[in-house]
């Protein structure tokens, strides 16, 4: 079957995307991006004065992540191992070539942060059980040097431009929800400064790195804070000590980043699941709208000429690559993925607060009014949101005659930090009481059928998937949980370093120090209450939802005579391959159709 006659749910998978091409900041021509192009994501260069595009990687399982330096002369890309995201940094140059190992002498591990300055120096975060966090300075023909090590979670923020300060990112405190920052000296790792607004703190805020101004002789740092409740920006100078936050009177969540002159502020605003863009004048003071379409906005550039690049979708739109001048930056290879329809939003009433829910109702001129069957798509993080964006995966659900309902429970970004923080000790149980305000939304207002509720998601939200038949066994006909956390404990001893320290800041310690917090919070706990069927997908090489903790959810299920199926691929967590994600999404959609009575897969 040739592209163009599959199923649009399959066109949308296979056709070409692009990511934000990245650009070298002293050779602006030389950029990469990532693309799906050959059937599988890896990374690719891109000479923008030529127009030649060429693919830099060819893995079986794919490759998303690379760091150009500032001279664009290299492209920087990890290699793990089919998907365990542990591994090293390799470079090849830019124009092609062999690759060879980026930073010789640095065992595996896993990625901590990677800033590479003028000189050939690469700063190189790690994370290893055991170790923690350590960052490396390496320097051309030299050995690595290590300038930092903790227990705790970390990670390279970034280098000035002379190459004097490194800025790094730290959880010394021990709450790894919320991040201060530390300027060493980038030679020898002597601390120069630190910002830290946790210790002490009767109310714990974040902080995170933007970035050290990008010109000569200034030792200005842009920072996101949390100072007042919700993410905001503010220039820290760590050698005068001075400190200008930048309150611009919008009402969501706010992240910014240099203009390439340093003069002003790329200001990328989110607020109720949409985003826009603005130009900030730190000399006066004055904002600017910058003029994008509604959706999201899911990165952005300020290039040299003073122009912004951005990547935009909707939840109708595919994704595209824009410039504010009024062009598309890049195109993808081959046909644009068909569209979707609109979302509409819903605000529910929660034992929390309002939650935001974003909903898709299939064609009523296929389908009917409704009620329909729906499916609950719970998003992952837990600090994440789902947004009016181009997905693949709701919009296939929809060509299926079902609704899709995604909800921003507390714990999700983008609603204030006090709606970020809620999940504290209730882990998982707070974000299903919201889950269930809005299931009980959808049966009331006749858009879902009661009988036909399906609970999905992938990472946390497989994990909230499980909880979920667990905890709420009458209100689910079928469950669909991709990646998930479903033995807590086992899960906890076998992932990697960084999601420890994330779990004992959310349970308040580890298995043995609070075992029935981790026991109330396990899917492992009410696995012989659930009634719904249940599909379970798991890359058997997965550092953050390892394989033997969702071994074990199943052979419980088993022991019980629960009805349930499993699909185990060799990948990480999650596949960037196109036809084995293609392949989950038909075993999902087969499986409910099998259980509920619905339409099966098309194509």
């Amino acid at each position: 079957m040739d592209g163009m006659s599959e199923p649009r749910w399959v066109q949308r998978y296979r056709a070409a995307r692009i990511s934000l091409p990245d650009w070298a900041e002293d050779a602006p021509d030389r950029a990469a991006f990532v693309s799906n192009a050959t059937g599988t994501f890896e990374i690719y260069a891109w000479d923008r004065a030529s127009g030649q595009r060429r693919r830099v990687t060819d893995r079986p399982n794919g490759t998303t992540s690379a760091v150009l330096p500032p001279d664009g002369r290299h492209i920087w890309w990890f290699d793990d191992t089919d998907g365990d995201e542990f591994g090293v940094w390799k470079r090849q140059p830019f124009d092609g070539g062999p690759d060879e190992a980026a930073v010789p002498g640095l065992r595996p591990s896993f990625p901590a942060g990677l800033v590479l300055g003028r000189d050939g120096t690469a700063y190189v975060g790690r994370s290893t059980d055991g170790e923690g966090t350590t960052v490396f300075r390496c320097s051309p023909g030299a050995d690595p040097q290590e300038i930092y090590r903790h227990q705790e979670s970390g990670g390279v923020g970034d280098l000035s431009h002379d190459g004097r300060l490194l800025c790094l990112e730290h959880t010394e405190h021990g709450d790894s929800m919320h991040s201060s920052l530390r300027v060493v000296d980038a030679a020898t790792g002597a601390a120069r400064a630190d910002l830290d607004d946790v210790t002490g703190q009767a109310e714990p805020h974040g902080l995170a790195c933007l970035g050290f101004a990008p010109v000569a002789d200034d030792t200005r740092m842009l920072v996101a804070h949390q100072r007042r409740g919700r993410w905001e920006p503010m220039v820290w100078d760590p050698v005068s000590g001075e400190q200008r936050e930048i309150e611009l009177g919008l009402p969501g969540d706010v992240q910014a980043e240099w203009y390439p002159d340093g003069s002003a502020l790329l200001v990328e605003h989110t607020h109720h699941a949409r985003s826009e863009l603005y130009r900030y004048d730190l000399a006066a003071g004055r904002l600017e709208r910058l003029e994008t379409p509604s959706g999201s906005v899911s990165g952005a550039t300020a290039r040299p000429d003073g122009s912004v690049e951005y990547l935009w979708s909707s939840a109708a739109e595919p994704s595209q690559v824009r410039s504010t001048a009024g062009h598309l930056v890049l195109e993808p290879p081959g046909p644009r993925a068909p569209g979707s329809v609109p979302v509409e939003d819903a605000w529910v009433a929660g034992p929390g607060g309002k939650v935001h829910a974003l909903v898709q109702r299939p064609d009523a001129a296929e389908f009917g009014a409704g009620p329909h069957p729906t499916v609950f798509e719970i998003h992952g993080g837990p600090a994440w949101h789902d947004s009016d964006a181009f997905a693949p995966g709701p919009a296939a659900w929809v060509d299926h005659g079902y609704a899709v309902v995604r909800i921003n429970y507390r714990g999700s970004t983008g609603y204030g930090q006090e709606w970020t923080d809620a999940l504290k000790h209730r882990v998982g149980l707070i974000e299903l009481e919201d889950i269930a305000a809005v299931r009980e939304w959808a049966v009331s207002s006749r858009l879902a059928d009661p009988e036909r509720l399906v609970l999905a998601g992938g990472s946390w939200g497989g994990y909230l998937t499980l909880l979920g038949l667990g905890t709420q066994p009458e209100s689910w006909a079928v469950g669909l949980a991709a990646v998930p956390v479903a033995d807590y404990v086992t899960a906890y001893h076998d992932e990697m370093e960084g999601l420890k320290a994330l779990d004992r800041t959310l349970l308040g310690g580890t298995p043995e120090q609070v075992p029935e917090r981790f026991e109330a919070s396990s899917p492992l706990t009410y696995v012989e209450a659930v009634r719904a069927p249940v599909f379970i997908s798991a890359g058997t090489n997965d550092p953050r939802c390892p394989i033997r903790q969702i071994e074990n959810y199943v052979a419980r299920l088993e022991k019980s005579g629960k009805p349930h199926e499993v699909y185990r691929y060799d990948a990480g967590h999650g596949s960037l391959v196109v036809d084995e994600r293609i392949k989950q999404v038909r075993l999902e959609l087969a499986f409910a159709a099998a259980h509920l009575g619905t339409a099966a897969p098309r194509g």
